[in-house]
């Protein structure tokens, strides 16, 4: 750093984040503020705290919110905020304005970025992106179909799950078993899929919480075992939370489901053309807080789903939109327990003059299996 003159790094690919402070982060949200002198900075979700504090080389670890009530921005404006604050001090920081590619996160693969020569290339440029953003919202019926083989290939994997899934197997286990049918059944699906994938996060009763990466735990007998999995398909994806539990959940467990299945329908039922996207936040949130879960869940509640797992709209409080025909969105409440356990359930459903319809033939809530 000193041969170039820098006083400070400021990263923000997860292979880098993770060279200079040994966090491997889930999903792009983090970045490392690394000076030539003195301690680094760490920045990641609120989601993230405990794997931050288990594996990070840093003590100066900031945390972001990833639903910030009265910020309906994407998370990593806020990432973008916490880092210019940790390296306001520093005289010039090197960015990774070369940087081509980078290594995955904990959830897919190895995406291509483009470097700074292909933004300079047009220097009275505007942004393209709300221009895709009203576009995409409104699927076409091709694109339509496309999700729908994608629903179906999905459902179809979590019912081999549900017919093998057995009290001790570990998270990573039943992960496999769910995405080895997704490739391998699923392309070709119907003479009609050229490419299938499944990327999952799979929690095992008290590992369930907001956000972390699959695991070893067991599966047990008595808790759900919760799905988090997207299939892309030629492209298009699903997005998915689905709940299997190898014999009669807890009694606690049935008590959550039924208050947040409540909330769940009637979320749904406000997705009807017209809709606010914000009364819907506000919904769940309150539904939620009534359940005795103020605050949660800290990931959003609601957002479309097309040429990527996560896409505009969102739906958030503080923000603006409404639900119209033709979109396709995910709805997703979640209710955490201190410690680990709770639940999530989630499907897309595509927005027609008469409501939302279903496009997964799995059922939601809990499914006792096996």
């Amino acid at each position: 750093m000193a041969e170039h003159d820098l006083d400070a790094l400021v990263v923000r690919a997860p292979d880098n984040v993770l060279y200079l402070t040994s966090f491997w982060g889930m999903k792009g949200y983090d970045a490392c503020v690394f000076p030539r002198e003195g301690e680094p900075v760490l920045i990641t979700i609120e989601a993230s705290e405990e794997d931050a504090a288990r594996t990070s080389w840093t003590d100066d670890v900031r945390l972001i919110q990833g639903y910030a009530p009265d910020d309906p921005r994407p998370v990593p404006a806020r990432t973008l905020e916490a880092a210019l604050a940790a390296s306001r001090d520093y005289g010039k920081v090197g960015l990774e304005l070369s940087m081509g590619t980078q290594a995955t996160d904990r959830m897919v693969g190895e995406p291509t970025t483009f470097t700074k020569g292909w933004f300079d290339a047009w220097p009275g440029a505007g942004d393209a992106m709300p221009v895709l953003n009203v576009a995409r919202a409104i699927k076409s019926e091709q694109e339509v179909e496309r999700m729908r083989l994608a629903n179906e290939i999905c459902a179809a994997a979590m019912q081999h799950v549900a017919e093998r899934l057995r009290p001790g197997m570990r998270e990573s286990e039943a992960a496999a078993l769910w995405q080895g049918f997704v490739h391998g059944e699923g392309t070709g699906w119907q003479g009609k899929v050229e490419l299938a994938f499944g990327f999952s996060l799979v929690w095992a009763g008290a590992g369930i919480k907001t956000f972390t990466a699959t695991g070893d735990l067991p599966v047990r007998e008595d808790e759900p075992t919760l799905f988090e999995i997207w299939v892309c398909a030629d492209g298009y994806w699903c997005d998915h939370t689905k709940l299997l539990c190898p014999g009669e959940p807890r009694a606690d467990y049935r008590e959550l489901e039924t208050g947040l299945m409540d909330v769940y329908g009637r979320a749904v039922a406000h997705c009807t053309p017209g809709a606010s996207l914000a009364e819907l936040d506000v919904l769940v949130r309150d539904g939620l807080t009534e359940l005795g879960y103020r605050g949660q869940p800290t990931h959003p509640i609601c957002h479309g789903v097309g040429a990527r797992a996560h896409e505009p709209p969102y739906a958030h409080r503080a923000g603006r939109g409404t639900v119209e025909e033709g979109m396709v969105l995910a709805i997703e409440p979640g209710c955490y327990w201190e410690g680990g356990g709770g639940l999530r359930v989630e499907d897309n459903f595509l927005i027609t003059a008469d409501g939302a319809e279903k496009l997964s033939p799995f059922p939601d809530g809990v499914v006792v299996c096996g």
